[in-house]
């Protein structure tokens, strides 16, 4: 089966790339023109130029494709221009599946973020059906993944067989940029970091995030 696959070349996405290699899986990543291509440096992966901004571009990618992988984000904790997360993390979403359901894409998994979860205010555990309250998010970032998570449940809804998963912070290797969580640890190390919060993390192997996904896409329920 080939799966296509957006951010392959990402720190995330290209973890997940190598596991469906490990499966037997023929993979498409979307690239845009003048990604940093290091992280599928001598792998056997199709690369295909487009951009989640353009519709024809991911009209052609997700042709022939039975799978579908979108790991792909503008993550930035802070950017000067507001616009640019909610273009790219949720139209691009929105009219990737599109192209996705038209092109009749057997199944999908969707990398949302753990930021979209609920928390309860009342310290007790919470569950898939806790709800979020949008006041309580906090940065454009969060937010627009928020909005997207509700794009791809919409196609849920109406039958895409799609299902969603929440990683929290990973760590590994490949973070070549770094992400906004591994300049965490680079600064750390640097002796950068010249203060603290009083706050928790939960810091998650990159390898596991991607095994997860595979996990998801065999044994998820849609929706």
């Amino acid at each position: 089966m080939k799966a296509f696959v957006t951010g392959g070349t990402g720190f995330v996405g290209s973890a997940v790339v190598r596991e469906l290699l490990k499966e037997g899986f023929a993979v498409r990543a979307l690239v845009r023109q003048g990604s940093d291509l290091r992280n599928l440096a001598g792998l056997d992966v199709e690369l295909f130029h487009g951009d989640l901004r353009d519709k024809e571009s991911l009209r052609r990618g997700v042709k022939g494709c039975g799978a579908l992988f979108h790991v792909a984000a503008h993550y930035e904790l802070w950017h000067r221009d507001r616009a640019i997360p909610y273009a790219v993390n949720v139209e691009g979403t929105r009219m990737l599946f599109e192209e996705a359901e038209r092109a009749g894409v057997g199944r999908a998994v969707y990398t949302s973020s753990v930021s979209t979860l609920g928390i309860c205010r009342e310290k007790k555990i919470g569950t898939e059906e806790t709800p979020i309250d949008e006041r309580y998010i906090v940065g454009h970032y969060k937010k627009s993944k928020y909005l997207a998570e509700r794009e791809v449940m919409r196609f849920a809804e109406r039958g895409f067989p799609v299902t969603v998963v929440n990683p929290s912070t990973p760590i590994g290797e490949r973070d070549i940029k770094p992400t906004p969580t591994g300049k965490i640890v680079v600064d750390y190390l640097n002796g950068k970091m010249t203060g603290y919060v009083e706050t928790g993390l939960n810091i998650v192997d990159v390898q596991d995030v991607a095994k997860g996904h595979l996990l998801a896409f065999k044994k998820g329920r849609a929706g």
